[in-house]
């Protein structure tokens, strides 16, 4: 997602300078055009003057260990830190700060970009987190959400269908959780990286913005799409399959852009996720 991110806003005009953690991230966002500084979400001094001398900031950061709540709360507690420290460097400049964060979920409808993202569940720390960014507006702080469905996608991988994709291939099954009804929202990350230049461009403070080109799309036919691609059976496995993140795949989850759509002109033209998932190498 940054490089896609980066190699957007040089495509317009902008320059880059990228936070990487390894030399596999910085070697990735050279090749992509940006500058780079050495670090990682921890790292808040380097954050915080790094935030100091830029235009704006676009946070895209977040940790993968996903392998237990206590890592998911680690995680969440860096991201929370970090954010904190770049707010905090960057208020009363009405310069923009574009954080990244999922597009929440709302029974009975989709989700649009007026509701909140929640604060409870195995992710609600974050959902704190990222409704106060916004709230920096009243600081002097250009603070927008830019909100990523659950799967993020280019050539076949990525997000919650690329963790679909792995256990399947790791159990020779390709599950979901309960009947498959559950719908999930999806984008391209090539769209995604679009929707992050327009927000940090035009985005008013104390706005949110979806990035979603597929309202929601049923697991199963994502799974179904997975096992052709994998010659393997598809099947309903447990929840508990899926970790800490069990009761979030097992949710039903659509989301609406349309207001992203009318406000910034943001229109999605890459492969939606079903097409993308052909891709799929077994």
């Amino acid at each position: 997602m940054g490089s896609a991110v980066v190699a957007e806003l040089l495509g317009h005009g902008h320059t880059a300078l990228a936070l990487t953690r390894s030399d596999a991230s910085a070697r990735a966002a050279e090749q992509a055009g940006a500058e780079t500084v050495r670090g990682g979400l921890t790292d808040l001094d380097t954050i915080r003057t790094a935030t100091a001398d830029a235009d704006g900031v676009i946070h895209l950061a977040f940790s993968n260990d996903f392998s237990s709540p206590e890592a998911l709360a680690k995680a969440i507690a860096e991201e929370t830190a970090a954010l904190t420290t770049m707010g905090e460097a960057l208020v009363g400049s009405d310069r923009p700060l574009v954080t990244v964060s999922g597009t929440p979920w709302v029974p009975g409808r989709p989700s649009t970009e007026a509701d909140p993202a929640p604060t409870d569940g195995p992710v609600g720390g974050r959902g704190r987190t990222v409704n106060a960014i916004p709230g920096l507006a009243s600081r002097g702080v250009r603070s927008t959400a830019a909100r990523l469905p659950r799967t993020v996608h280019n050539n076949g991988e990525g997000g919650f269908a690329g963790l679909l994709t792995t256990i399947a291939r790791q159990r020779g099954v390709s599950g979901y959780a309960g009947d498959g009804t559950q719908r999930w929202p999806a984008v391209h990350a090539l769209d995604a990286a679009v929707l992050f230049r327009l927000a940090l461009e035009r985005g008013p403070g104390g706005t949110a913005w979806h990035a979603v080109a597929d309202e929601g799309d049923q697991v199963r036919d994502i799974a179904t799409v997975i096992g052709k691609q994998l010659g393997l059976p598809v099947e309903s496995v447990p929840a508990e399959t899926y970790g800490p993140l069990g009761a979030i795949f097992a949710a039903d989850q659509p989301s609406s852009s349309a207001h992203t759509r009318a406000a910034l002109g943001w229109e999605p033209t890459h492969p939606s996720l079903l097409d993308d998932l052909t891709n799929i190498k077994s």
